[in-house]
């Protein structure tokens, strides 16, 4: 990056009042500082991104990596080898597609749980998978600092996924994985995901 280059910054939540209060924050203080790299402001743009009525179509990218954790008791359900303690393993491509889907489902759950009203039925109540076709882009570790002054090496994965919109539930929780992410430590900016193509 270079001096007078134009970043977009995209920022996520399901909590439209919470995006309110961040929009007019940098609408009076237009200075944006990620660590020691200042920005300007020069607009805001609100975006509602959806994957559309049931029966819509289309392929979501993610567009930062995945964090995915198997807990030590699901390790031998998965048939895999658990180095010992309490410590969670980070889903690879040899672990097979089964925990990483659970685990995805899991934690859509309770963001469900935190985000949607009780007696709508969360993603794992539901007969339909979350998405249609999962194509793993690639793995790969990366430090992330995830408090000032520690930082950890997480194993990630990017993915294209295809989907077709079942019903409104369904929708709703495509839409809550855009507004909240997949995964874990989302908070960190991990399992961010877009819309690349819809019918």
């Amino acid at each position: 990056m270079q001096a007078g280059d134009e970043r977009t910054v995209l920022v996520a939540a399901p909590e439209k009042e919470l995006l309110a209060h961040v929009a007019a924050d940098l609408l009076d203080n237009r200075e944006f500082n990620i660590s020691e790299m200042p920005f300007y402001v020069e607009d805001v743009t609100p975006v509602s991104p959806d994957v559309g009525e049931p029966g819509s179509t289309g392929t979501i990218e993610t567009g930062t990596g995945v964090l995915v954790r198997i807990p030590p008791w699901r390790c031998d359900e998965y048939n895999i080898d658990h180095p010992g303690g309490d410590t969670a393993v980070f889903w690879r491509p040899e672990h097979t597609m089964e925990p990483f889907v659970t685990q995805l489902e899991n934690n859509l759950d309770q963001k469900h749980d935190r985000f949607c009203p009780d007696y709508l039925p969360g993603p794992s109540e539901t007969d339909h998978e979350l998405f249609d076709s999962y194509e793993l882009l690639k793995t790969f570790a990366v430090p992330v600092t995830v408090t000032k002054g520690q930082e950890m090496t997480f194993v990630l994965s990017k993915w294209r996924f295809e989907y077709q919109v079942r019903d409104d539930d369904h929708r709703r929780h495509l839409n809550l994985a855009l507004d909240t992410g997949i995964g874990e430590r989302n908070g960190l900016g991990l399992g961010f995901i877009n819309i690349t193509d819809d019918e």
